[in-house]
């Protein structure tokens, strides 16, 4: 099941998965508890919260009109490969069209979520950069307009 959850709700995960096991309060972004942000998170069977993403209204400076980004997205380890991930933005990504009218999602993906975004839609508009001990990542977007 999919809903929507607070900032404290995504924290783990984002230490487990994407941050090396930082302490939870190293795992907060600046943008978590502004109005126009939300978190969503996918709970399995058992209730437990197996994947979290997190979206920001901020525009990126090279893209028109109201854009959205993609933050924290986080999936447990034992839960990969489920489709939990997909499910969750795909749910993001119809809220953004469908109640906040967004004309376009952006992030910032690691070298190894490259396929998944792809799959997804999103196309790339940078060149490959290296984050000091985190790796290899590129900007990339999914246009709503036309």
């Amino acid at each position: 099941m999919i809903r929507f959850i607070k900032t404290e709700d995504t924290l783990a995960l984002r230490s487990e998965v994407l941050q090396r096991g930082k302490a939870l309060e190293l795992c907060i972004n600046p943008e978590d508890d502004k109005p126009d942000s939300f978190h969503l998170g996918y709970f399995d069977e058992e209730g437990k919260l197996q994947s979290v993403l997190t979206i920001h209204q901020i525009n990126h400076p090279k893209l028109p009109h109201t854009g959205y980004r993609l933050r924290g997205m986080a999936t447990a380890a034992e839960a990969r490969r489920k489709g939990y991930g997909k499910q969750l933005l795909t749910a993001a990504i119809d809220h953004i069209q469908t109640q906040l009218h967004g004309g376009y999602l952006w992030l910032i993906a690691r070298e190894i979520a490259y396929p998944f975004y792809e799959d997804m839609g999103f196309e790339y508009f940078s060149d490959e950069y290296d984050i000091p001990n985190v790796g290899l990542h590129k900007e990339m977007y999914l246009p709503f307009y036309s």
